[in-house]
């Protein structure tokens, strides 16, 4: 393994129960607990801690103060009968929490062989990121939560435990996702999702007003809301109602653009999956 230190810095601190495999690459104030096992194309950054009994293999890399508690496992193969061993990658990045028994997979090398996690976000038990999916900044994915494959999640999303995401969903930023719902559909962000199979509930207000949104912002989207998603219309009608109307709320914007987007996926609704 190859262990780096800066004059100021601690070096890192392997527990001699501990398995580091040469060619590991460990930052400086590292801590590696008894019993966890790093493979030979890891990269730990600095002040990255494994507490215990935690796997990271395959080419995964780790940003920096990211902490990871016993059992989880990070980086070992996707779970794909495709998969042929392939040098694909995990990145996870800078001061993410990672609890209990968390499983985190490499991309497959047919869709660009990338599994990514942005910065400052929580996995809470036994919580699940497949191969290809791409979490971004401050998402939070409580206990349970399992993303199949190819699953794209904003910034600043929550999921409530339980909930399960569909291969090739997008959920947009800021959306919330309720305990147990079934995603089966992109959701809009800002979007509220509940229920299996999952609704469009509205709009997470919440997390809008913690993102510093002023209510004249918020009473502006939930017009658009409510103008796109108006059922007596089609919905590329109530868009470009929308888009004719907005007077540049970079909200509203990128909902229309989320929905422009192309999608493997059909969209999310107030009406889509409720049982008639």
């Amino acid at each position: 393994m190859t262990v780096t230190a800066h004059a100021a810095q601690q070096p890192a601190r392997i527990h001699p129960a501990a398995i580091v495999e040469e060619g590991a690459v460990i930052g400086a104030n590292v801590e590696i607990g008894p019993f966890c096992h790093v493979g030979p194309k890891v990269r730990l950054a600095d002040n990255v801690r494994l507490m215990s009994h935690v796997v990271v293999d395959g080419n995964t890399s780790i940003g920096e103060g990211t902490v990871v508690f016993p059992n989880a496992v990070l980086g070992c193969a996707p779970q794909n009968i495709n998969y042929k061993g392939e040098d694909t990658q995990l990145i996870i990045g800078r001061c993410c929490t990672i609890r209990e028994g968390v499983t985190m997979h490499p991309g497959m090398a047919s869709f660009g062989g990338k599994t990514t996690v942005g910065n400052n976000s929580m996995f809470l038990a036994y919580s699940h990121v497949a191969h290809d999916c791409h979490v971004g900044d401050n998402v939070i994915l409580s206990n349970n939560v399992m993303l199949a494959g190819h699953v794209s999640i904003g910034d600043r999303v929550i999921m409530g435990g339980g909930a399960a995401v569909h291969q090739f969903t997008r959920i947009g930023h800021h959306a919330f996702i309720g305990g147990l719902a079934a995603v089966s559909n992109d959701v809009i962000p800002y979007g509220m999702l509940n229920g299996n199979p999952g609704v469009l509930m509205g709009l997470n207000i919440i997390g809008m007003q913690r993102s510093g949104f002023d209510r004249p912002a918020i009473h502006a989207v939930r017009r658009a809301f409510k103008t796109i998603f108006n059922p007596s219309t089609p919905i590329r009608e109530n868009i470009a109602r929308v888009r004719d109307q907005t007077d540049n709320n970079a909200a509203i914007l990128d909902i229309i653009a989320f929905i422009d987007a192309e999608s493997e996926r059909a969209l999310s609704s107030p009406a889509r999956g409720q049982r008639g």
